[in-house]
């Protein structure tokens, strides 16, 4: 039996885990839910050995899923060798799709999901599910500064979450994090939503500080990761980029669209004040500055209306 932060956290001969409190104001306060760990994966045979050991040491007979994303290695092999439910999918759909189709197949009551080159240590899943017990919706490990995989890496990422932080209004400690336990029923609704490309950790926390499902961090050591990156720095340099516009998009469109079409109006102003106090006109510059900003504020109307109409498609 294993204590954190005061709550108690074992698994029993069926692979249930008993957690000490209410899980949250809408499920029944039975004590029990049973867990399921999903894992994408993508020519990942050696790191797999270590962790699917350490993961059968700290959760038993917890249901164990792995997602073999068209590993060109021996990786659904080895994962079934240590008794996981391998699901392939026959080419790279992308880790977003892989953790889809973990979610779809898991029968868990709460949702376990790491990578599987070793970055992510096993021993951190019961602190994490602690901090669940304590009413949150979903608890993402949150990576310290030491542990980022580059200074390049960890400062944009330091900059994800601090424009997270400014959009959400709330604090954001790690926005990317692929470590995170999650109630299924909660992660399920939000499928629909979630790219097949590494941006899903973005999209699912976005989606749950936009519904009011309460988010936990808990602070934990990434190692450096086994076997090489799957991330290639010009294509994925590119994708991030778009991550600041996915982050205003997925939670309020206004909050990026208005301060720009702000910027627009405030310039064809003082563009025009120029232009008619020292030539007595209005010029075309001046018009087609007032014009972007009403298109642009539009654009976000529109967009807001778009965001609150897939939201509430999803509660349904």
């Amino acid at each position: 039996m294993l204590y954190h932060y005061g709550t108690e956290f074992r698994t029993d001969d069926i692979g249930e885990v008993f957690l000490s409190n209410q899980l949250s104001p809408e499920y029944p306060d039975t004590g029990r839910a049973t867990l399921s760990v999903i894992m994408p994966a993508k020519n990942e045979a050696e790191s797999l050995k270590g962790l699917l050991t350490r993961l059968r040491a700290t959760l038993p007979r917890t249901e164990l899923i792995l997602l073999d994303d068209g590993s060109s290695d021996q990786t659904a092999e080895v994962a079934r060798a240590h008794g996981a439910n391998v699901i392939s999918h026959p080419y790279s759909l992308g880790n977003g799709a892989a953790v889809k189709s973990g979610a779809r197949a898991a029968n868990g009551d709460i949702l376990v999901i790491l990578d599987a080159d070793g970055q992510h240590d096993p021993a951190d899943i019961p602190r994490l599910l602690a901090k669940l017990d304590e009413g949150y919706d979903m608890v993402v490990g949150a990576r310290s500064v030491g542990s980022q995989a580059s200074v390049g890496r960890s400062l944009a990422n330091s900059f994800y979450n601090w424009l997270a932080t400014l959009v959400t209004g709330h604090t954001i400690l790690d926005l990317t994090s692929g470590f995170r336990v999650v109630r299924a029923e909660r992660f399920k609704r939000f499928l629909y939503l979630l790219p097949n490309g590494f941006s899903y950790p973005t999209t699912i926390t976005m989606a749950f500080f936009r519904s009011g499902y309460p988010v936990g961090y808990v602070p934990i050591h990434a190692a450096k990761r086994q076997g090489t990156s799957h991330l290639r720095p010009l294509r994925d340099g590119v994708r991030f980029l778009l991550i600041m516009f996915k982050i205003a998009t997925l939670y309020s469109p206004l909050k990026l669209f208005f301060p720009v079409s702000a910027a627009f109006l405030v310039t064809g102003l003082g563009y025009y004040l120029y232009t008619f106090l020292s030539m007595g006109r209005f010029t075309n510059m001046s018009a087609l500055l007032f014009t972007a900003a009403i298109v642009v504020f539009m654009m976000g109307l529109i967009s807001e209306q778009i965001t609150a109409l897939n939201y509430r498609d999803g509660d349904r």
